[in-house]
């Protein structure tokens, strides 16, 4: 058995668009930039989809859509399902590579800080802490965790979204899959926006379903903590918004993903989540810079149409933001934007969250390397915590402070490789004549922008449901050409074969 590996600079078959099978002839003007196995054909290169791969792929819709309605899969029983299906997807992809007699591995860089994260995680449960040296008399961990056990879960939730990360590179490998995925993103995050308005309209916050009452938080849709609905929202939107600022939709699909643009938004504000309001603004500001060229674009462009394009895609964004407002006033009333100023009967607008940074900088400062512990915030919280000591906060409401915190210098270094990498490989992605290619890109983008945003203010990667999604749209971002259109890989290997005009004598 051999080993077929994809990167950043593989080419898709020529004449994948539209269909689910690629074809058997590679591309000239993108080299392989890893080695391939010994004996690895081109028909192997480019792979055919087997029922194993099809399940793989049927597996990561799915659990875009049952991990969310699983309460955003918090919960060890949903947590312990995830795991399971992390597991049928590994098996299923073994059976994959006996069946083709190779298997697939990507080795995109964004996979390295995730596996640089668990390798982090396994350190901290080594024994090499002495039983008094974490300050807790009431502990008797010898590891560098001070909560081994809630590593141990930390590391099995990371392992399960590599894996799934990793099969979502591999297997979303034709322009088919990709408008499958992202279709079912798109019209599953609708649906679910629908459901929270009307969930909303219809209780008084503090119940999931109608039937699970909350009594330390606010609910809206299936999510136990609005924040995360908001957060979910974030990535969901992403997705058409890309679409509309870069111009891949014909003029008959605009009103439709502007009503399905409209209802997602106007349900992440009704969340009353600040945190999320500000995601979203950064989040529409980061498409009308970037998303270019836009609703203009063609081949043959006037000098002035990138600043008509920019024009065009500010406009559209402020029209965009005053719908989004006034669609949320009209069904919420004033209150709605009452928290984006802090309530007035709230002794700090920011609900504590000032004070939970201070104390986990306490921590960091007390933990500078490897942290306390992937996890072990709920354990060494109370120590370090300035006021009465009785309230055990588990997560910081900040999702960098928590990674210094938990894995320290080391944790913070890995976070930033993968905001770099992402961005930096993302960015270059944008660079295609595949207009649809060209806007998932650039919403993903975005919608991992927003949440990177959203991270100062919440914790909304620590669902399950969020850092799935947030993953796939990492992996769509970054995904190599594998995933564009057939029209525009003949054309540009056409321009690469053609032979340069001979000198004049």
């Amino acid at each position: 058995m051999t080993t077929s590996i994809f990167n950043g600079s593989a080419h898709p078959p020529a004449d994948a668009g539209g269909t689910d099978s690629p074809s058997t002839r590679p591309a000239v003007d993108e080299p392989l930039s890893a080695p391939i196995s010994p004996g690895l054909t081109t028909r192997e290169q480019t792979r055919r989809h087997t029922i194993a791969g099809r399940l793989v792929f049927l597996t990561i819709c799915v659990a875009v859509v049952t991990t969310t309605l699983a309460f955003g899969s918090t919960h060890d029983w949903a947590l312990a399902a995830f795991a399971l299906s992390a597991a049928g997807i590994v098996c299923l992809w073994c059976f994959d590579g006996l069946v083709l007699r190779s298997v697939q591995v990507s080795i995109n860089p964004l996979q390295w800080p995730l596996l640089g994260l668990i390798l982090l995680g396994l350190i901290q449960l080594l024994p090499l802490r002495a039983p008094d040296s974490a300050g807790l008399p009431l502990s008797l961990a010898r590891t560098l965790s001070l909560d081994p056990h809630a590593t141990r879960l930390v590391l099995v939730q990371v392992v399960c979204l590599l894996i799934y990360f990793a099969a979502s590179l591999i297997f979303i490998d034709t322009p088919r899959r990709l408008r499958s995925i992202s279709l079912t993103i798109i019209i599953f995050g609708f649906l679910l926006a629908v459901f929270g308005l009307i969930q909303y309209l219809t209780t008084d916050g503090t119940r999931v379903y109608w039937f699970r009452q909350l009594t330390q938080s606010q609910a809206f849709g299936p999510f136990i903590n609005r924040h995360h609905f908001a957060g979910y929202m974030e990535l969901t939107i992403a997705l058409p918004l890309g679409l509309l600022f870069s111009g891949a939709l014909e003029n008959y699909q605009r009103p439709v993903y502007m009503f399905v643009i409209a209802t997602m938004g106007v349900a992440l504000i009704m969340t009353n989540s600040r945190g999320g309001m500000i995601a979203l603004a950064a989040e529409i500001l980061f498409l009308v810079v970037i998303a270019g060229p836009g609703l203009l674009h063609s081949r043959h462009q006037p000098r002035d149409s990138p600043i008509r394009a920019a024009m065009l895609r500010a406009g559209l964004a402020l029209a965009l933001i005053a719908a989004l407002v006034g669609g949320a006033f009209l069904i919420g009333g004033s209150e709605v934007f009452t928290r984006l100023l802090g309530t007035p009967s709230a002794a700090d607008p920011t609900s504590g969250r000032t004070h939970f940074w201070a104390v986990t900088l306490d921590v960091i400062k007390a933990y500078p390397i490897v942290g306390s512990g992937l996890g072990s915030l709920g354990v060494i919280y109370t120590r370090y915590d300035s006021h009465n000591g009785l309230l055990r906060l588990e997560q910081a409401h900040n999702d960098y402070l928590q990674t210094l915190s938990d894995g320290g210098i080391v944790g913070g270094v890995l976070g930033l490789a993968f905001i770099v990498i992402l961005f930096r490989q993302g960015s270059a992605r944008r660079e295609t004549d595949d207009k649809f290619r060209r806007g998932m890109a650039t919403g993903a983008l975005a919608g991992c922008f927003a949440v990177l945003i959203h991270s100062f203010f919440d914790f909304t990667l620590h669902t399950t449901a969020n850092a799935l999604l947030f993953l796939i749209l990492a992996a769509l971002a970054t995904q190599d050409g594998r995933v564009e259109g057939s029209n525009h890989r003949r054309r540009r290997r056409h321009r690469s074969r053609s032979p340069a005009p001979e000198p004049e004598r």
